[in-house]
């Protein structure tokens, strides 16, 4: 697809999802936030989310419906992680976390047709590099291994460097321990991160180095930058930059880790790179 048919549908998308998502805040209906300019801020947010979501839906290798699923699952998926954390670290908010979800939920839902129709129709590649399919037990094995303790350490190691700017505001949380932290990342979010950025790897189909920085970029915008560009009633604006800056850096180092140790070794591997030659 070229760039010229690209821009359009990326433009249709994003105004198609913008009225989606009006529609499920009426689905949905919410107590209303205090947030200045806050139609604004959701605007801005949907516009990092496509753009980020634009290359995954050019060049995944589905069409039609399963193209939409896969292409809208991809936000709720994170937000689903990150609502796992939020309800652990933010206990004392008053936020209706169930119906969050499902707005989130009937909004990934009413997404699946705009991406099915603007990117599903283009003929298939040939074949794919398949990041889980091509390791052997071993590979996957220890590869999941040193990518989850990978994101455990950034966790701390990054959530250190800001933790002077948002110690105040979780003294007035009711934090869970040490240990229980840890065993939220290593075994839940780490894996669930892991697997996300496999699935981007997978239908982004680049050759290592590229995929490893693309899939870097694509995570820093959604779990990061998108969300946390909002102004939100729970965090200070102290407190959402420090976690802005945490969350981009590590997501991005992490995602980009992931997708060059699952990437395709060696030139003969990507078919990407075959074609090129």
């Amino acid at each position: 697809m070229t760039l010229s048919k690209i821009i359009p549908r990326a433009l249709l998308a994003f105004v198609a999802i913008a009225i989606l998502q009006v529609v499920a805040g009426i689905i949905v209906p919410m107590k209303p936030v205090a947030i200045p300019n806050l139609a604004q801020w959701m605007l801005l947010n949907l516009a990092v989310t496509v753009a980020a979501l634009i290359p995954v839906a050019v060049r995944a290798e589905w069409q039609g419906w399963r193209l939409g699923v896969a292409v809208s699952a991809i936000p709720l998926a994170i937000f689903s992680i990150n609502l796992i954390e939020s309800m652990v670290f933010l206990p004392n908010t008053n936020l209706e976390w169930g119906r969050i979800f499902l707005y989130t939920l009937v909004s990934a839902a009413l997404s699946v047709p705009v991406w099915a129709l603007l990117f599903g129709r283009r003929n298939a590649e040939g074949d794919r590099f398949h990041p889980i399919g091509s390791q052997s037990r071993g590979e996957l094995a220890w590869k999941f291994v040193v990518c989850d303790i990978l994101y455990v350490i950034l966790y701390f190691a990054v959530g250190a460097i800001i933790f002077p700017y948002v110690k105040d505001f979780y003294a007035t949380q009711r934090l869970p321990s040490a240990g229980a932290i840890s065993a939220l990342q290593f075994f839940v979010r780490a894996p669930m991160f892991i697997l996300l950025a496999l699935a981007l790897t997978r239908m982004l189909n680049l050759p290592r180095l590229n995929g490893a920085l693309v899939v870097g970029l694509v995570f820093t915008l959604l779990t990061g930058a998108a969300p946390l560009l909002i102004p939100n009633p729970v965090f200070p604006d102290t407190v959402r930059w420090a976690h802005f800056c945490e969350v981009t850096s590590e997501m991005f180092i992490f995602g980009a880790a992931v997708a060059w140790l699952w990437g395709p070794a060696q030139r003969s591997k990507s078919p990407f790179l075959q074609q090129a030659a």
